[in-house]
């Protein structure tokens, strides 16, 4: 991986930008890599200089969500292919660029510590050019999660009102509250029926967290159910640019607005 010489590589533990947002379940399912794609379409509108990082090597889907075929990946980043730079890709349809994953390729799991401490870096480098960078993390718990969320000056975790997937964004804070007890953990719920639906969703969520480990997430959001969202994805394009007034990029939008405070 090229990196810049200059910059000294600091312990794990402060490889960390502001503007890095680590987008984060517990499990699969849960519509993680929608909100990603759609979360960096509302930002771009919003006139926000955006870098969207796939950073699953098993089962990235960034790309195939929006129909790409990407010259590199993070799959040639990693393994010291191409730098970091060369991998980027600009999405002009969504007004934002992109880091590709590619499905298949492998787990981020299996990389040694150095080399995904220079992916890290690499992260904290290319934050500098960009107003915010998004990290589409894999789901589940495992060590790269945990780094390049750890990476992140704000994480967004989400659930749905399924139990078990409000178990699994449970055990992803308790996690990273563990690795740094700062760690600013926001909850977004996805996929609700109604407004109050997703509040008590996220109260169910808070109360754990309040009981068993003494902090309150805050709500990033509520996003409502919308049949427009799966219109958008069969056709390979960002809600925010096939439907920008849908319910569900309406919910996004806001989000947005909030996370630019």
């Amino acid at each position: 991986m090229n990196v810049d010489r200059s910059v000294h590589i600091h312990p794990a533990a402060k490889l960390r930008a502001r503007n890095i947002i680590a987008i984060a379940s517990g499990k699969g399912g849960v519509g993680k890599t929608w909100l990603s794609i759609t979360l960096a379409g509302a930002l771009a509108r919003r006139g926000r200089r955006v870098l969207l990082f796939d950073g699953d090597l098993g089962l990235a889907n960034v790309d195939v969500q929006l129909g790409l075929t990407p010259a590199a990946d993070l799959a040639g980043v990693v393994t010291g292919r191409v730098g970091f730079s060369e991998a980027i890709c600009s999405y002009q349809a969504g007004g934002f660029d992109i880091l590709p994953g590619r499905s298949g390729s492998g787990s981020l799991g299996r990389l040694p510590s150095d080399r995904l401490g220079m992916l890290r870096l690499g992260l904290v480098q290319a934050a500098r050019s960009y107003d915010t960078v998004l990290i589409d993390l894999a789901a589940g718990l495992d060590q790269s999660v945990r780094a390049l969320a750890a990476t992140a000056g704000t994480g967004l975790v989400v659930t749905n009102d399924e139990p078990t997937s409000i178990t699994d964004a449970y055990a992803f804070v308790k996690a990273m509250l563990r690795d740094n007890p700062e760690a600013d953990q926001r909850i977004v719920v996805n996929m609700a029926e109604t407004q109050s639906g997703g509040l008590r969703t996220y109260e169910t969520l808070r109360n754990a967290a309040h009981n068993f480990l003494g902090v309150e997430p805050k709500l990033a959001g509520i996003i409502r159910r919308d049949k427009m969202v799966r219109e958008a994805i069969r056709r390979q394009t960002p809600l925010t640019v096939r439907h920008p007034n849908a319910p569900a990029a309406m919910d996004v939008d806001k989000i947005a607005a909030h996370l630019m405070l």
